[in-house]
């Protein structure tokens, strides 16, 4: 066991935005990762020329970390075009943390875009399947999701009720959301009558298909307070990872959240129960009730009696999801840096209508691929370091 020395507290996020969100026709993934970076960046007064730090994964390029320093036009010091899905940008949230702190870069600038909606219309994946899964044609992403789902219904006796309970909550907070790109009233009636797309999945279990953009910049926290009435801190930052495809996956009812939420905590020097916003990578229902357990929230198997009763939903005990999430709020592709930016937004108290009154401490947490990567991290105000 190795030694973390995660700089808690030594970096901060001090500006996030997004754009684009919902339908941006006429827009490339590109443009709508610049035009985030460019808002993020003016909230605090900077540049592109400012950035020495370039973190970013576009969904259909795969050297976009080369391609949009050059759409930039700067040269930045340290580069990270890490492809793990979801997840992979909080993994350069920690990446980013660790740079910084060793001086190898001082303005670290993570972006996001994608015009899937627009150019598409339809889930896009880059990911091959194994050749020895290929003859069983899994619908991927929506099957393997379903797998998994129906392994915990077996073993833990969930209802649909209770998955609708998720729905129905990220509905409620994309109601406070005028970027949420579905905030119509959905019922539990509508929710059980909703079009199935892969057993007991419906498509009101599914994340969106949508355009958007997020963009957030990272310095030290001594520059920090300079640039940001409320910097989010950097408390913890881990990732781990135990499989690629679903069917190679140890264990469909537990994911290594366990393990990347467990050191993020150790790291932060804090517990489930000093969270105040929690914003999960919800690509799918069964997601939000898998990660509320690994991350430590409730016990293995209760996450379904957990979210009843609008426990996650706005007024309830825990708030999850503010912006609405993937189900209702935006999903283009991948939908990890929206979890920070929610996150970060909530801590810095200008979140509008859905905003958590006195948040100090917020949970992001990215999903990749099928279950694949996880990646959390830790934020909190100035006085919880």
């Amino acid at each position: 066991m190795t030694l973390d020395r995660f700089p808690r507290g030594k970096t901060a996020i001090v500006a996030a935005s997004t754009h684009g969100m919902g339908e941006a026709p006429g827009y490339s993934s590109m443009d709508l990762a610049t035009a985030a970076s460019l808002k993020a960046l003016a909230q605090v007064g900077l540049k592109p020329a400012d950035v020495d730090g370039l973190f970013i994964g576009l969904p259909d390029d795969f050297l976009s970390g080369l391609g949009f320093a050059e759409y930039l036009g700067i040269q930045p010091r340290v580069t990270d075009n890490n492809r793990t899905g979801g997840s992979a940008f909080l993994t350069h949230v920690m990446w980013a943390a660790l740079a910084i702190e060793a001086g190898q870069c001082d303005v670290a600038l993570i972006a996001y875009g994608s015009n899937q909606r627009s150019a598409a219309g339809k889930l896009v994946s880059s990911m091959k399947q194994a050749p020895w899964d290929a003859p069983y044609r899994l619908t991927r992403p929506a099957g393997a999701y379903a797998l998994a789902t129906s392994r915990y219904m077996h073993e833990y006796g969930l209802r649909r009720e209770q998955l609708g309970e998720v729905a129905l909550a990220a509905r409620q907070w994309a109601q406070r959301n005028p970027d949420a790109f579905l905030r119509d009233p959905l019922t539990m009636d509508e929710y059980l009558a909703s079009r199935m797309v892969a057993s007991p999945l419906s498509v009101r279990d599914c994340c969106l298909v949508t355009d958007g953009a997020a963009a957030i910049v990272m310095v030290s926290a001594a520059r920090a307070k300079d640039l940001a009435a409320r910097p989010a801190y950097v408390l913890g930052a881990a990732a781990a990872t135990d499989h690629r495809d679903i069917t190679a996956m140890p264990d469909l009812t537990r994911t290594c959240a366990v393990d990347s939420g467990a050191r993020a905590f150790a790291q932060a020097g804090l517990k489930p129960a000093d969270v105040d916003v929690v914003e999960l990578y919800d690509a799918f229902t069964i997601n939000t009730l898998l990660f509320l357990e690994d991350l430590g929230f409730c016990k293995k198997g209760e996450a379904g009696a957990f979210v009843q009763g609008g426990r996650i939903a706005p007024g309830g005990e825990l708030a999850v999801n503010t912006n609405g999430g993937g189900l209702s709020c935006v999903h283009p592709g991948m939908y990890g840096l929206f979890t920070l930016v929610e996150a970060t937004q909530q801590l810095m108290g200008v979140a509008g209508e859905r905003q958590v009154p006195g948040a100090r401490v917020g949970l992001a947490h990215g999903n990749g691929v099928e279950l694949s990567s996880q990646a959390t991290v830790i934020l909190g105000t100035a006085d919880t370091l």
